[in-house]
């Protein structure tokens, strides 16, 4: 049955939309060639989406030729502006863009431990409302929050979990008050997967596994080209993950006793500390920079040692799910590496029958900003160029 003249429109102007959005400014011409559209009906499209302000002229050709040169259409990228925050233990990073996803404004505010949830909500809510006003916008249209909690599906809330200061929840409810604008929380590691998949090393992979290597462990699962996040939220919650050399076994209240008694950042720094592999003197996290001091020196037996770790957790993941590729995400596989991520498919080929690639994560801990940036102009987009047909 064809479609009606609407639903026709409604589906051209969303496909030149989305041309627009990731082939640049275009030419009604190129936008012919790109769409298999008629002239008449490019020209139509043309003029709809300008009236509407979601287009607008950006320039000419300077092609030499009879006649006027050829106008050059872009998306109006200030009709909507965003905002990414990552929210960790030890404060939030945040940017502000445009529709199309350029950054205007960026600003990073540490929170002490010792600062109470109060003080550290006022706090983060006046550095966005700053940043918003450098990036020149008047308000925000959507606002994505990556943090390191469980997210209900459901009702796509923070879901009450231990060892998160009790100021990340209270902070994630004061947005949602207070912006006038949609909120979309996700976690961390989900998001750092949407980066990795679109801008990192899975560019273009379907399925996959992202293994967040942070301050703690998690993973992302990307499955026939979509984000799985299990019946509650916890798809992916891999520090719980019984495995051996441990000394004991998690629990309902903790991931003491697995996968993060391994791999997570303090369980890197005891590894390396048995190896006698100090830890340099530099910025950020610690076991970062151990691996790529590790890495820079050829410490092989500590590496090793650590990349056998790491296939523990990667092969209980492939056996189940066969994702064809881990990645090794977050600042400890982006320290890692290539050779890292060498040494860790060589344990896992060991372990496992399945054919597994691994491949170190291009984003490092930025992911997850970047991937809360991207899930932002995607809701955006959603709302303001119309759903997809």
């Amino acid at each position: 049955m064809p479609a009606s003249p609407s639903t026709a429109r409604a589906i051209n102007d969303r496909l030149a939309l989305e041309l627009l959005q990731s082939e640049g400014p275009l030419t009604a011409g190129q936008l012919k060639t790109l769409t298999g559209l008629s002239r008449p009906t490019v020209a139509d499209l043309v003029e709809r989406l300008q009236a509407s302000g979601l287009v607008g002229v950006v320039g000419e050709t300077g092609a030499r030729r009879r006649g006027p040169n050829a106008r050059v259409y872009g998306i109006v990228a200030d009709r909507a502006h965003l905002a990414a925050l990552d929210i960790r233990t030890e404060g939030v990073s945040l940017v502000v863009a445009d529709l199309l996803g350029e950054i205007l404004a960026e600003a990073a505010l540490p929170v002490d431990r010792d600062t109470g949830p109060g003080p550290a909500v006022e706090r983060t809510v006046a550095v966005l409302e700053r940043t918003v006003r450098e990036a020149g916008a008047t308000r925000l249209h959507t606002v994505g929050i990556g943090v390191p909690g469980l997210i209900d599906p459901a009702t796509g809330e923070l879901r009450d979990a231990t060892g998160l200061p009790a100021w990340h929840r209270l902070l994630v409810a004061e947005l949602q008050k207070r912006l006038p604008a949609r909120v979309v929380l996700e976690n961390e590691t989900n998001l750092a997967a949407v980066a990795e998949q679109r801008a990192g090393a899975a560019r273009h992979r379907d399925t996959f596994v992202c293994l967040w290597l942070g301050h703690g462990v998690g993973a992302a699962l990307f499955l026939d080209g979509r984000l799985r996040r299990g019946a509650s939220g916890g798809a992916g919650e891999i520090g719980f993950l019984p495995v051996p050399g441990t000394g004991g076994l998690p629990s309902a209240h903790g991931c003491d006793g697995g996968f993060h008694s391994l791999a997570g950042s303090a369980a890197i720094c005891a590894l390396a500390e048995e190896y006698g592999v100090k830890a340099p003197d530099a910025p950020g996290p610690a076991a970062a920079a151990i691996v790529a001091e590790a890495v820079a020196a050829g410490e092989d037996a500590f590496l090793d040692a650590l990349a056998r770790r790491l296939a523990l957790g990667a092969a209980a993941v492939a056996s189940v799910l066969d994702p064809g590729c881990v990645v090794l995400g977050g600042e400890v596989g982006l320290a890692g590496g290539a050779e890292l991520a060498a040494r860790v498919e060589s344990a896992l080929a060991e372990l496992t029958p399945l054919a597994t690639r691994v491949r170190a994560g291009e984003l490092g801990g930025a992911a997850v900003l970047r991937g809360a940036l991207l899930t932002a102009r995607d809701a955006a987009q959603e709302e303001v160029f119309g759903p997809a047909l």
